[in-house]
């Protein structure tokens, strides 16, 4: 996960949508590290544990990774884990950190408009239950990603297109709220889609297949086949994939030197990275950018 965070200004234009979103972000909280870092967010989304916060648009929060605790005016403590995914309402008092000794990572999303808040009012979502135990859910992570990605490039129609991913992201959390069938941790399409989860949360560091594995109830040897035959490619081949179409995405939408590039996409050696760039795209990371024109 990358630290990143951008507040919207919203035009008349974008509330003649009826929905609009108005920030997004993610952030990966050490143990013992103060939350909220209030530096980093505008005043009117500045809290303090003992004090709380009101807001003025709807919210979803995911927590990925650690476990910590929320609180609102409508519910009492509500514990959360890795796979939480809860909703902050407009006017609600609420609190929410991080334990100490876990810390955690977080997606959020904020929107607001006259369509969210006809589907809050006909009861889609609610104040009184706003957790969701949605697991490490390979598809609400990529649309996080979307998010993210798309506001960073900030290219023309990206406003109405964050809209169009987090109505996704509700229509997700509406299908596992309403279908939701109890998890089966053997199953091997659930353990595949949990791996393939934690390969696209470490792109910024090489990682440890065998000690990924422990996380799942499933052997080394057999892993590796299955993932192979679900996915059509090898596990350390998928992660270097999504290592190396991070690459290509922070080229095209950042100013980062094609040195901090390689850093933030795990690779110790520049010309280790650029030779697997040039061998998957054709083109060296910076023949690549300056193809792009920037």
């Amino acid at each position: 996960m990358e630290n990143y965070h951008k507040y919207l200004n919203i035009s008349e234009f974008e509330k003649s949508w009826g929905f609009y979103v108005n920030t997004v972000g993610a952030t990966r909280v050490g143990p013992n590290k103060n939350y909220p870092d209030n530096r980093e967010h505008p005043s009117d989304h500045s809290f303090t544990w003992n004090k709380g916060r009101i807001l003025d648009s709807y919210y979803i929060v995911y927590i990925t990774k650690g476990e910590g605790v929320l609180e609102s005016a409508k519910t009492k403590p509500i514990p959360i884990k890795a796979g939480s995914c809860f909703f902050l309402y407009p006017g609600v008092w609420h609190r929410y950190k991080p334990h100490p000794r876990s810390g955690w990572e977080e997606y959020w999303v904020g929107f607001n408009g006259n369509y969210p808040a006809e589907l809050m009012q006909k009861g889609i979502f609610t104040a009184g239950d706003p957790c969701l135990d949605v697991g490490l859910h390979e598809e609400l992570l990529q649309l996080f990603h979307a998010l993210i990605r798309h506001v960073r490039a900030a290219e023309v129609g990206y406003r109405q297109a964050v809209t169009g991913i987090t109505l996704q992201i509700l229509a997700v959390l509406n299908a596992i709220s309403k279908y939701k069938t109890p998890d089966v941790e053997d199953q091997p399409s659930k353990l595949i889609s949990k791996a393939k989860f934690l390969l696209q949360e470490s792109i910024e560091t090489p990682i440890s297949l065998e000690e990924m594995v422990k996380e799942l109830p499933m052997g080394y040897s057999k892993f590796r086949k299955l993932f192979k035959e679900v996915t059509g490619t090898s596990p350390n081949q998928y992660h270097l994939d999504l290592r190396l179409d991070k690459a290509k995405e922070l080229i095209l939408s950042t100013s980062l030197t094609i040195n901090e590039v390689a850093f933030k996409t795990g690779f110790s050696s520049i010309f280790y990275f650029s030779r697997l760039f040039k061998k998957k795209n054709g083109l060296s990371p910076k023949e690549y950018r300056d193809a792009s024109g920037l």
